[in-house]
């Protein structure tokens, strides 16, 4: 259905609040996201459902419609991807139990993150996991809460620093280990009653041919829908998702990947149009969007 432009929604259904790796508590989030014009907002916490309370009571407040989701973690061919999880029942008891245990794994990761740092980095004090936790609120520290606590001691200058030497993808601190198969992943979202959507494509740096058999593999294990929209992706990108969105007729998905503020390139709500001809993944939520 074509919408006309006064009526025009804003939708973004990829975003990350202190509940993860991003900067704003939940609630200032979707403050954040109403002042920008988003209509209808998906948090996407990192294998978390710790902030969907408290973003639907701030939703309710801004006259914005929160759409229940999730990034969980998940390995293919031993390579981390992410899979959004839009639209899940709420409160379903077998997917909440999913979540926990990907909390159990987040926790396992980050103590290995902690135990390599320690043996790898001179100045990283005994307290790092300590600290990392305290930068993360309290809740699961991840690479970025890491990096933070290694500039709070001293041992790197900045946070580019410390990625670029301890946690960025091949150094000591990248721990990938704990995740479940991206089949089951998939299934746990799909037998919750949501869309199961493969998460920035182009992110994982996988060649033409390797990132075809990740979305084949996607979609024999019941993923229906790919992120075609994402923050600072190239134009060719976008029409290389488009294209297989068309050929295995895909639902498409955007979003901004909302982190932090102050970085225009990934500002909630301000996501290009889906290009012509894919079907958008909101039109197939169980309320949906736009009719």
């Amino acid at each position: 259905m074509t919408i006309p432009q006064a009526q025009r929604q804003c939708i973004d259904l990829h975003c990350h609040s202190t509940a993860s790796d991003g900067a704003l508590p939940p609630r200032e989030l979707v403050a954040r996201a109403a002042e920008q014009g988003v209509t209808h907002l998906a948090l996407t916490d990192h294998d978390t459902l710790a902030g969907v309370d408290e973003a639907r009571l701030a939703a309710a407040d801004h006259g914005l419609s929160l759409i229940n989701g999730i990034e969980l973690s998940c390995v293919w061919h031993k390579q981390t991807i992410h899979v959004v999880g839009l639209d899940m029942r709420d409160e379903d008891v077998a997917f909440a139990g999913h979540v926990a245990q990907q909390q159990q794994n987040r926790w396992q990761r980050a103590s290995a993150i902690a135990d390599k740092l320690i043996r790898h980095v001179t100045d990283c004090g005994p307290d790092i996991l300590e600290q990392a936790t305290a930068h993360a609120g309290g809740e699961v520290p991840g690479r970025p809460h890491f990096a933070q606590a290694l500039v709070a001691q001293g041992a790197v200058k900045d946070n580019n620093q410390a990625f670029r030497r301890y946690l960025g993808t091949g150094k000591p601190g990248d721990v990938k280990a704990f995740w479940p198969e991206l089949e089951e992943v998939v299934q746990w979202i799909t037998a919750a009653g949501g869309i199961a959507v493969l998460a920035h494509p182009r992110k994982y740096k996988l060649t033409a041919t390797r990132l075809r058999k990740l979305v084949t593999d996607f979609m024999e294990a019941g993923g229906t829908a790919i992120e075609v929209i994402t923050s600072g992706q190239s134009s060719g990108d976008t029409g290389f998702l488009a294209e297989l969105c068309r050929r295995h007729s895909l639902l498409a998905s955007q979003g901004s990947d909302f982190h932090f503020p102050g970085a225009s390139w990934c500002e909630l709500g301000r996501i290009p149009a889906l290009p012509e001809g894919l079907t958008p993944v909101w039109e197939h939520f169980r309320s949906p969007v736009g009719r």
